[in-house]
């Protein structure tokens, strides 16, 4: 008996996913002050050691040790480990451990060891390799201050040309939590969902230099429900701006009135093709990302953008072969009646593509170009110091309770969510940006290094026009802000300023308006 079954997993790709998400995980639990004390016990004697063996030890500690404190002085203190060792902890290694007021308030950095350890307490530390402080007396081996998140989270690696899943971290420990987040956990996508609705408005009649008005936005729900009035995540309203400028900038009144004018219907229409229009109603905040999705199926939705528009399905299993060899499954079932000849100086065989369109490839190179402006120019520009062609989107949902970064290379695909499994607000200054696209950078400046740069692949039936970034019009000489905009063969090069006010119609507002002027709200 038994089977031999061959997954799609990548061991590299995979130690760098669980290593990036834990890094990114702890970098915001530590943003937000202290809460790692694990226990106390009494160190008035030679005890301690059996006091601590007897305390029950966290899931998820990992290559981390509880410890005791003994003493503890201004500058450091001194801990106690299991198997009867001491060390030390510089308070240099607990300034980040602030006191936790409320989800945004904090007390002072650390500077006094006292005020955040007591003899007693049972703490969670981690070896600081390499690493020495002046406080540090008689030679004990010095260690950092720890603590196990709260908060949590997943990544997905995928490629995108055949859905094999390369690489899948469902959480910081699967210790701590078995539960899957990239494929269990149905969290709203908020901003990641915007793709979407660009992708349906370019294929009726939008370019990416079309331009909508963002302006208040009000809509009347109905007897009781009161009035929906969505906002920018900054406040501000910018007045006509491009497609491009819409989504690297992730404005949310603009997506609204594009919904409206498309018609939801539509909208809902192209997030099946997508994969992720289950459970989602015809309603407006749809738009906005108000439905729920899980990680595995956004991730692949992005795929979809940058492998040509094609629909694939994620696997995990490439092979199954019986104990005799014989395969009973194979993921790739494309037929190839040729691959089993024997060779004689032939070319080799071509494989038919069975993959069905879910948009056209200039609609997805469109959306790729517009995604890249994320990175260079938008919302996604830290990741722009990974020196490779990438692009994606950020996600946040309404109180920052859910934080996305989609995106890719040309040939891999990856998703990363934040978030509490009963969901609450990470902070109001918490978004996709400072929480989720760190830990995309870092993987993607792992898994490329040493690598070249290869750009995006321009299909057939794109051509590339000079415009200005902020009118979408036609670069003229000495225009500033310059960028290679990319428009159908078909498509004209936007040359006055043609604008979707909002009110189901396009209204032409001449050169006499200035493009984000104050006075069209």
């Amino acid at each position: 008996g038994g089977l031999s079954v061959r997954t799609s997993l990548d061991p590299t790709l995979q130690k760098i996913a669980a290593r990036v998400l834990r890094d990114g995980l702890l970098a915001y639990d530590r943003r937000h002050g202290w809460h790692g004390l694990i226990g106390r016990i009494a160190v008035d004697d030679a005890s301690w050691v059996e006091q601590l063996a007897s305390v029950p030890q966290p899931a998820g500690l990992g290559d981390w040790q509880m410890a005791v404190v003994l003493r503890v002085s201004e500058a450091q203190a001194i801990i106690g480990l299991p198997d009867g060792r001491q060390g030390v902890v510089p308070v240099a290694d607990m300034r980040w451990a602030r006191q936790q007021r409320n989800t945004d308030t904090f007390g002072p950095s650390i500077t006094d060891a006292r005020k955040r350890l007591q003899p007693g307490d049972v703490v969670a530390v981690a070896a600081a390799k390499g690493k020495q402080d002046g406080a540090a007396k008689a030679g004990l081996p010095v260690w950092s201050l720890q603590q196990l998140p709260e908060i949590d989270g997943a990544l997905v690696a995928m490629d995108p040309h055949t859905g094999r899943v390369l690489a899948m971290q469902g959480g910081y420990d699967f210790k701590r939590s078995q539960f899957n987040r990239a494929t269990q956990a149905q969290r709203q996508p908020g901003s990641a969902f915007k793709p979407v609705v660009y992708a349906a408005a370019l294929e009726n009649g939008f370019t990416p230099s079309s331009l909508i008005l963002d302006a208040p936005f009000v809509i009347d729900q109905g007897a009781g429900l009161g009035l929906w009035k969505p906002g920018n995540y900054s406040g501000k309203f910018y007045g006509p701006s491009t497609l491009r400028l819409g989504i690297e900038k992730s404005r949310n009144l603009m997506t609204v009135r594009l919904a409206q004018y498309i018609g939801m219907p539509q909208v809902l229409d192209y997030a099946n093709r997508f994969g992720i229009g289950r459970g989602m109603r015809p309603i407006l905040s749809m738009s906005l990302g108000a439905g729920e999705v899980t990680l595995l199926e956004l991730t692949t939705a992005y795929a979809m953008l940058v492998n040509g528009g094609r629909k694939i399905t994620p696997t995990l299993i490439d092979r199954v072969q019986d104990r005799r060899g014989r395969t009973i499954y194979r993921h790739d079932n494309r037929p190839c009646v040729e691959c089993r000849a024997a060779w004689a100086g032939q070319l080799q065989p071509e494989l038919p593509d069975l993959r069905q369109q879910a948009i056209e490839q200039t609609t997805a190179y469109q959306l790729v170009s517009m995604l890249e402006g994320v990175i260079q120019r938008g919302t996604g520009r830290s990741i722009a110091v990974v020196g490779k062609p990438l692009a994606g989107k950020t996600g946040t949902t309404n109180d920052s309770r859910d934080t996305w970064f989609i995106g890719f290379s040309p040939d891999l695909v990856v998703g990363v969510f934040v978030g509490f499994d009963n969901p609450r607000t990470l902070g109001n200054k918490e978004t996709g940006s400072s929480v989720a696209a760190p830990i995309f950078r870092d993987f993607f400046a792992q898994a490329l290094k040493g690598k070249p740069p290869i750009p995006f692949r321009i299909p057939d039936g794109i051509r590339l026009v000079r415009v200005n970034s902020r009118t979408g019009l036609a670069a003229r000489p000495g225009d500033e802000d310059v960028i290679l905009e990319a428009f159908r063969t078909d498509d004209a090069v936007p040359t006055g300023k043609i604008v979707l006010d909002g009110q189901d119609q396009f209204q032409d507002l001449g050169s006499a308006v200035a493009v984000g002027s104050g006075g069209l709200y």
